[in-house]
């Protein structure tokens, strides 16, 4: 039996030995109703994330981050940077999102949902079990000589591995920069786009580089999200456990032994078989307790579950479930801090619909020139101002027009008198606004500018108009 109170394998990862060496891990091919469940949603989700820069609504692409034209489209939806505090909330609502579903479930998130895992375990994995075969069938290739078999194989799975790390660099990429750039140079071709089909390979050299080698390190030592499994979960959260009540029993685990009377002996269910072991993708012993390396891929539950069936134990001795379920029984419960957490993400959510449907397509701002002060024309006071009016939608604004909404008074542009804003574009210039000094209260008045498109109120924005203390 283990000491329970053995705690020395925290001090070290599974993927790193005692001289600091790298450790290969050969995972097991994975089977069980689980892992069909999750080979069916990461389908779904690599269709999503492969497809998601080459949809359009609106004209605008899904999903959209040009951080150079700080150009932004996120569900459909175009952010420019005056918009960015949108996209602050969204990301808040995110992450207290992810938080919340930390609390309650565990890294449920890193073997189910997460790209890393994904293209990992279903997409580049799985090119190696066809190529290389299963676990045992890797670990000799390994320690085999190079020969031919060996160069045949490595060679076929490292240029697949390529070829999808390029496929996956282009659609990085569409992301990045719009699918619609993207697709225009695939026409043109890599010799009339130099420097990006060389920022396309070093993209494709980083894909290939993660998964082709670092691998589960990502999961293990890169990835920041493991490590807020330390102040997020407790007792209470549902995390895939070793029920180590029923698989220690009172002499611990071990192998069956014919004509063994294991109630009699007091061992547990555990048979001490090590598949959770060998089939675990980050290389862990998930019946040392929860690790801050295990991503909740619950192979190791379909895997045990497939040793109970052919032991004639009930499944369920590796499971999601809580160290209060295991260790008192007691069934999951509603939280007080996973109620905060709901409270805040409500708020959070609700701010940010609010927030969507009073954001303008067309944002007007309205400044006086530096420097400048106000100017008598006649019985008029003239104050010079710059604008810029941002077209945050796929239709063009024209005849624009400016008014002033609380005060009469004349607005002239300067050139174009009723310009037009493009389509995702800007236009920028300088305008006069003139008020007859007897209707200025103060030196100061704050002035309402209307801005109309063919006669249509599309926008409201605010400025100070200077004049004189005195009036006559």
């Amino acid at each position: 039996m283990s000491d329970p109170n053995d705690e020395s394998f925290r001090d070290s990862i599974s993927t790193i030995d005692e001289q600091g060496k790298r450790v290969w891990i050969y995972p097991k091919k994975p089977k069980g109703k689980l892992y069909d469940w999750r080979k069916i949603l990461s389908y779904i989700f690599l269709v999503i994330l492969l497809t998601c820069p080459f949809i359009k609504i609106n004209g605008n692409q899904f999903l959209l981050f040009n951080f150079v034209e700080r150009k932004f489209s996120i569900f459909g939806f175009p952010f420019w940077p005056q918009d960015f505090y949108l996209v602050v909330i969204l990301m808040i609502t995110g992450v207290i999102g992810l938080a919340l579903f930390t609390v309650a479930f565990g890294r449920i998130f890193c073997g189910w949902i997460c790209p890393q895992t994904i293209f990992m375990e279903m997409v580049f994995r799985r090119v190696e079990y066809w190529v290389e075969g299963d676990r045992n069938a890797q670990i000799r290739l390994s320690k085999q000589k190079w020969d031919a078999e060996k160069i045949r194989k490595k060679a076929t799975k490292w240029f697949i591995f390529f070829i999808i790390s390029f496929v996956i660099a282009n659609v990085f990429l569409a992301y990045i920069i719009g699918s619609d750039s993207v697709l225009a140079m695939v026409k043109t071709g890599p010799a009339e786009n130099v420097s990006t089909f060389v920022g396309l390979l070093i993209f494709t050299g980083v894909f290939y580089f993660i998964f082709g080698w670092f691998r589960e390190q990502v999961c293990i030592i890169a990835c920041p999200y493991g490590r807020l499994q330390g102040v997020l979960l407790d007792d209470k959260s549902i995390v895939v456990a070793y029920d180590y009540v029923r698989g220690e029993g009172d002499a611990g685990r071990g192998r069956i032994k014919k004509g063994e009377d294991r109630k009699e002996s007091g061992k547990g269910d555990c048979i001490d078989c090590k598949l959770c072991v060998h089939v675990c993708p980050t290389g862990i012993d998930i019946r040392n307790g929860t690790q801050l390396e295990c991503v909740n891929c619950t192979a190791c539950i379909d895997e045990c579950n497939t040793v109970m069936d052919s032991v004639g134990y009930p499944r369920g001795l590796i499971r999601y479930a809580s160290e209060s379920e295991i260790a008192k029984k007691e069934k999951f419960v509603f939280t007080p801090r996973m109620k905060g957490y709901v409270a805040i993400l409500v708020i959070l959510i609700g701010t940010l619909i609010g927030t969507l449907f009073l954001r303008s397509n067309v944002e007007a701002t309205v400044l006086r020139l530096p420097g400048q002060l106000y100017e008598h024309k006649g019985d008029n006071i003239s104050n010079i101002y710059t604008f810029k009016m941002v077209n945050k939608t796929n239709d063009e604004y024209k005849n624009i027009d400016l008014k002033l909404g609380n005060i009469k008074g004349t607005i002239q542009l300067v050139g174009n008198e009723h310009p037009t804003v493009p389509k995702q574009g800007l236009i920028q210039g300088t305008l006069f606004i003139e008020i007859n000094e007897n209707l200025l209260e103060t030196e100061k008045t704050q002035v309402v500018i209307e801005v109309y498109s063919d006669g249509r109120l599309i926008e409201t924005t605010k400025t100070n108009f200077l004049s004189p203390r005195t009036f006559n």
